[in-house]
């Protein structure tokens, strides 16, 4: 329709902690965009995985991306095959892809204000360019 959006294309996340940090994060990748903000909310914040590795940890995509018309539960090569095995067993449509890091979960970035005022960012292996400081 005319002026209808979709509900999260390049949506960034803002995210004010109790600790005083202030985390800026988004990713791109159709579908995977929430699942991997998502992940990696989860990752550095519940579980206090440090924000690069929380990026660079394996992604999963459950959807469509890039144009595909896949909808199977994709996974990137470094997942554990136990849990691959697992998740098959399960009846689930899963797919192995063939890199350890695929372009097809998207590229995500992050940057944190922390209370001291020093500033961490974070960039994807999974795509080029970087984080740099001023």
């Amino acid at each position: 329709m005319p002026g209808r959006l979709p509900f999260h294309t390049l949506n960034p996340a803002l995210v004010v902690l109790a600790d005083g940090r202030v985390i800026g994060y988004g990713a791109m990748g159709g579908d995977g965009q929430p699942q991997t903000q998502a992940a990696l909310f989860t990752r550095h914040v519940r579980y206090g995985m440090a924000l690069d590795r929380a990026i660079d940890a394996p992604r999963w995509l459950l959807g469509r991306t890039w144009g595909s018309s896949h909808t199977n539960l994709r996974l990137e090569a470094r997942f554990d095959d136990e849990l691959v095995d697992r998740l098959l067993s399960a009846g689930h449509d899963v797919e192995v892809l063939p890199d350890a890091y695929s372009d097809v979960m998207g590229h995500a970035g992050a940057v944190v204000l922390h209370g001291d005022g020093t500033l961490e960012g974070v960039h994807d292996p999974r795509a080029n360019g970087g984080a740099a400081g001023v």
